[in-house]
């Protein structure tokens, strides 16, 4: 999850982690957080990882299709509905959309700086317009699966995991990866 303003320069998703924060006493639990940091800010990924000592395999697509449907232009961010199209396929996305949406991914690009630098971590972003990619095999690891490098999912996993190379890949940018399976909804993504 990515700590960024939606399409109205709101931040719905960090005044929901607040509320999480402050609901659970969290605030003292993150020992990154500063005192003059958000309550919210703690909670996402890019500030968690910084306590995590275990190596992590970091795994997303750039264009998380969760995400962009509830982080970067929630239904109600978009009360014009301008970009419903766009929310259920990125095909559909108009050029400034898309130009938002490279910023959404770059924004993604900048939060695995750190990571990068951990040499025992691994990541795989690819740049489908999808959710959830490990669950199913077709877009794990098969004939037909998305590649990053020549290589699908499951084998940067297995290379990070078994110690055979360091595994950092981080794909172009849509539309630029013919192996990706884009969803297309027909009502947002619920869940």
């Amino acid at each position: 999850m990515l700590n960024r303003e939606d399409i109205s320069k709101q931040r719905t998703l960090r005044a929901f982690y607040s509320d999480v924060v402050r609901l659970q006493d969290l605030k003292r639990k993150f020992l990154h957080c500063s005192s003059s940091m958000d309550p919210g800010q703690c909670f996402f990924p890019r500030e968690v990882v910084k306590d995590i000592r275990t190596p992590v395999f970091i795994l997303n697509p750039a264009y998380d299709a969760w995400q962009v449907q509830h982080v970067l232009a929630p239904e109600a961010s978009d009360p014009q509905h301008s970009w419903q199209d766009c929310r259920l396929d990125i095909t559909k996305c108009s050029p400034e959309q898309l130009q938002i949406l490279q910023g959404f991914r770059e924004e993604l690009h900048d939060a695995m700086r750190e990571i990068k630098q951990k040499k025992d971590w691994g990541i795989f972003i690819d740049s489908c317009f999808i959710h959830c990619q490990t669950l199913n095999s077709v877009t794990w690891h098969s004939p037909s699966s998305p590649r990053v490098n020549n290589k699908t999912m499951a084998e940067a996993v297995g290379d990070w995991f078994f110690d055979r190379r360091e595994v950092k890949e981080l794909d172009c940018k849509y539309p630029c990866n013919p192996t990706c399976h884009n969803l297309v909804f027909s009502k947002p993504f619920k869940g």
